[in-house]
């Protein structure tokens, strides 16, 4: 069964902060280590290890470029302006964290040939996932990114897709975290990812195209192209890369947790910024809790003295069917004396108005009762027993002090009474003592 992952943006969200995030919550680094091996890409060395941030301690995923294949560019670097010119790369305001490293520096070293810089398009980058040794899970999600991102920056170059050579995604690290976080993504055995909101910053950053407004256009594209929730908080800086919104985006979120969950485990990625937010994505394996057993229903109740039973029968049939929790007749004496029948629905709010609709075709009240009331509802769960003639489907309620009870369904085992021509209740009886086995 897949698993639900929660990643929480509040403090913005990159490419290498999700890598290390993952890592943290599980995903194997041999697995990892093996995939960027047959990527058909050199120049380049990764690095992990741990780093604090505001005292808290993290993962730290880090690919290090020789310098023929240095990105001057990579994240929108050259943040309000502040660059080390003998470098080429921006020092983030605040200063370094603390860095210390793993078991064995978690270094991986690629081959380096000398080369000038290659401007990939987005058929390169998905030869070049190809050409990977990957599962089949990781190289759709990979895939998945890099055509969010070619989306993106087709919108905001203005150009087709065959003619993006976007410097940024086509720089080696940015390819190696793609390809880094759709491997651990997959090792982890994600089937579901809730992103609540993706929380950026404001002002400027100078890139290579010049200064430009924060959310940065490709990011902004790819929140507007894919539905994503956004919001801007008081950082003046780029906490949202558009690696970190491809990622988010190619794993087609939900917006909205469960209303109870539980939390199996926690990963901490580092980003290498510093802000009055640290720089840190929070990951979390999460599983839906028992919902709360109580749910509002509204109840609908007329009286009739004046139908024939066909007539009854025949509403409370069309009230089940068009979705009615309960429909039924309760036998009365009306203020005249008479004996007659009281209908009694009972009805999910959003179905009221439609469910009185056929109250009204289908009887001859000219009135509807209604009123809503809070229900108690059992935890329950449908399963499959095996008796000796074949299954029946059975109902396992869970009981407020402790323990359960165990229901077969009747049409199940009435059928295979009368296949069988054995009694009912022994077909019944087989069934819970399945249960119990």
């Amino acid at each position: 069964m897949g698993k639900t992952l929660y990643l929480d943006c509040t403090n913005g969200i990159s490419g290498d902060m999700t890598v290390a995030a993952l890592l943290d919550l599980g995903a194997r680094e041999d697995v990892l280590r093996s995939a960027l091996d047959s990527l058909p890409v050199d120049g380049y060395c990764i690095e992990i290890g741990r780093v604090a941030k505001s005292g808290l301690d993290a993962c730290d995923f880090n690919v290090i470029l020789d310098r023929e294949h240095e990105n001057h560019d990579h994240d929108m670097a050259y943040l309000h302006g502040h660059a080390d010119e003998g470098h080429g790369h921006a020092l983030a305001p605040g200063g370094h964290d603390h860095v210390h490293h793993g078991h064995d520096g978690g270094h991986h070293e690629h081959a380096h040939h000398h080369h000038g810089h290659v401007h990939r398009g987005p058929a390169d980058l998905d030869v070049l996932i190809d050409a990977a040794d990957l599962s089949e899970g990781a190289r759709e999600l990979a895939h998945r990114i890099v055509a969010v991102l070619a989306q993106a920056e087709a919108k905001a170059h203005g150009v087709p897709l065959d003619q993006v050579h976007f410097h940024e995604v086509g720089a080696v690290d940015s390819l190696v975290d793609i390809v880094a976080a759709a491997v651990c993504v997959d090792d982890l055995g994600i089937s579901r990812t809730v992103v609540t909101q993706l929380t950026d910053g404001h002002g400027t950053v100078r890139c290579q195209h010049g200064v430009i407004p924060v959310p940065v256009p490709a990011t902004l594209n790819i929140v507007q192209q894919n539905g994503l929730p956004l919001g801007i908080c008081e950082v003046e800086g780029e906490l949202v890369t558009p690696t970190g919104a491809a990622i988010v985006a190619a794993l087609r979120p939900e917006f909205a947790l469960p209303a109870r969950f539980t939390v199996e485990r926690v990963g901490l990625g580092a980003g290498k910024r510093s802000y009055s937010r640290p720089s840190l994505l929070r990951a979390l394996l999460i599983h839906a809790a028992d919902p709360v057993p109580q749910d509002r229903v509204v109840r609908l109740e007329c009286d009739i003295d004046d139908a024939t039973g066909e007539q009854l029968a025949y509403a409370a049939e069309r009230l089940m069917a068009a979705g009615a929790r309960e429909a039924h007749w309760v036998p009365i004496y009306t203020k005249k004396g008479r004996p007659a029948y009281q209908l009694q629905v009972v009805a999910a709010p959003a179905d009221v108005e439609r469910l009185e609709g056929i109250v009204f075709a289908e009887t001859t009240t000219i009135g509807v009762r209604r009123w809503s009331c809070d229900r108690t509802v059992l935890a329950r769960e449908v399963a499959t027993a095996q008796t000796p003639w074949g299954s029946v489907r059975t109902k396992r309620v869970e009981l407020p002090g402790g323990g359960s009870r165990v229901t077969p369904e009747y049409e199940d085992c009435a059928r295979l009474a009368r296949e069988k021509d054995i009694p009912l209740q022994q077909v019944m009886q087989a069934a819970r003592l399945a249960c119990e086995a």
